[in-house]
């Protein structure tokens, strides 16, 4: 039997579209190898550090081992080395790390257990993270406030379940969406606090090694619990993280949690602008359309003509895949006791691809917001298209402030817009002829209430106030 031949394959040939198609350099940088080996070291450098500044290891075991770190001594290959004899990556750093520290050798991890380094790592690459996607976040902020109040009194149809309703400005669409990103930037805020945490308490979390370690032994347990906690808020402070106050062996995966579902919710806001302008660009609306490259971009390899929105398609697909995360992250709350292994795995990826895609996301859809085109001259079409019938609305409630009921006054408008043609056929043609309308109305009055310019104006001056009040927070870089 011939031996089946090898794959040509390298080990590091990409597989994943994150390595070669999404994601900028910016974000794809946070969460390389050599990026979350770095955080390790400097989480270990920070505790030995903590540790000397107490008196429990000598000054200079600490400066060989922060020297080790910063002189980039500990390299990717000879922990990957370590970690095929060990079958552990953190004692395989501990021991790579150990290899060139020097006098510090005797106490790189000394009272620390797996996820005090790997969590509190954990914590300044999500602090990272949250800066990236935050600021990103804030120059969508900027184009859609432009555009609202660019486009505050462009009057088009509004639209309920795929029908037209009535008049909207397309300034006051996007003053939704803004409003809506806005929120999701206060929740980041929030949420930072929450995030960008970490902890160095030992084994299950009660602080016991650094107790002993710090505390001198089986002494008093609050002078030793103190000294631990002492310990824990030197390392901690000193990485500009906050102290879980009570986790397991692990920090509290509520925290993840919440995370995730923030980007689920952001991904979702970034979907539902993105189908708008889907569905906006369809042929038979043809009211916006996203940036199309006239001078090479081929939007079909058979049919020439098409200009398809294939940057909010993509925008709508990635959505799709980050509201799946929160799926993992809430399975990852529940540990066994005061920890298991389970969750370990997929956060090695879930966080890294939710956050590189989200911020693919958010870009994409700037360049789109900075550079769609929007048709006025369509818009008004489609408002003329309905045969005045957008402004039933408007003639029903000025015949109830006239004095009909508005009972009377929604069946009649209900009855002289059926099966209206548009064209010759219009509301006001119909309204007209009625006995009824020509009770209430003297004969040219009723014209007036069948301009929708005029009945945007609300639109155009709720979206000012909108942008107003939001104006000193779209500043706040």
């Amino acid at each position: 039997m011939a031996k089946e031949k090898e794959s040509s394959a390298k080990p590091r040939d990409p597989v994943c579209p994150i390595e070669f198609r999404y994601g900028r350099t910016e974000a794809r940088a946070i969460f390389t190898r050599e990026a979350t080996l770095g955080r390790y070291l400097q989480v270990e450098s920070a505790l030995a550090n903590a540790l000397a500044a107490a008196k429990v290891i000598p000054r200079e075991a600490a400066q060989d081992i922060a020297s080790a770190v910063d002189g980039g001594k500990v390299s990717l290959a000879r922990v990957d080395e370590l970690e095929a004899l060990t079958r552990h990556d953190v004692m395989a750093l501990v021991r790579a790390l150990s290899e060139v520290a020097g006098k510090g050798a005797p106490y790189v991890h000394l009272g620390a257990t797996s996820n005090d380094i790997l969590d509190t790592a954990r914590g300044l690459e999500l602090k990272e993270a949250c800066a990236l996607l935050r600021g990103s976040l804030t120059l969508l902020l900027l184009r859609l406030a432009e555009e609202a109040e660019r486009h505050k009194g462009t009057p088009m149809v509004g639209r309920t379940h795929g029908q037209h309703a009535v008049p909207t400005s397309l300034g006051y669409k996007l003053a939704t969406f803004l409003a809506e990103f806005v929120r999701h930037r206060q929740r980041l805020d929030a949420m930072m606090d929450r995030l960008a945490v970490g902890k160095m308490a030992g084994a299950v979390g009660t602080g016991a090694s650094f107790a002993l370690t710090v505390g001198g032994g089986q002494g008093d347990p609050r002078k030793a619990c103190a000294s631990a906690e002492a310990i824990e808020s030197a390392v901690l402070g000193s990485l500009g993280l906050a102290v879980d106050e009570a986790p397991t062996q692990i920090t509290g995966r509520d925290r993840l949690a919440e995370f995730a579902f923030w980007m689920a919710m952001v991904a979702s806001t970034l979907d539902r602008l993105a189908t708008e302008v889907r569905n906006l660009q369809r042929s038979e609306i043809g009211e916006l359309a996203e940036p199309f490259e006239e001078g090479g971009q081929v939007g079909s390899s058979t049919m020439a003509q098409k200009r398809n929105p294939v940057s909010s398609e993509n925008v709508s697909s990635m959505a799709r895949l980050l509201r799946a995360i929160p799926g993992p992250a809430l399975e990852n709350m529940v540990q066994w006791h005061e920890r298991d292994l389970a969750n370990s795995a997929n956060e090695r990826f879930l966080y890294s691809h939710g956050v590189i895609l989200l911020d693919e996301m958010i870009r994409r859809m700037t360049t789109i917001v900075a550079g769609w085109e929007a048709n006025p001259a369509r818009m008004q079409h489609n408002l003329d298209s309905s045969g005045g019938a957008v402004m039933a609305e408007a003639v029903m409630l000025e015949l109830t402030r006239r004095g009909l009921a508005r009972q009377e006054a929604h069946e009649l408008l209900r009855n002289l817009t059926r099966d209206l043609k548009g064209g010759e056929d219009t509301l006001l043609g119909r309204a007209r002829l009625s006995p009824v309308v020509k009770r209430w109305f003297k004969a040219g009055e009723l014209e007036s209430y069948f301009s929708p310019q005029a009945y945007v104006g609300a639109a155009q001056y709720k979206t000012e106030r909108i942008l107003h009040r939001l104006n000193k927070e779209l500043k706040e870089r």
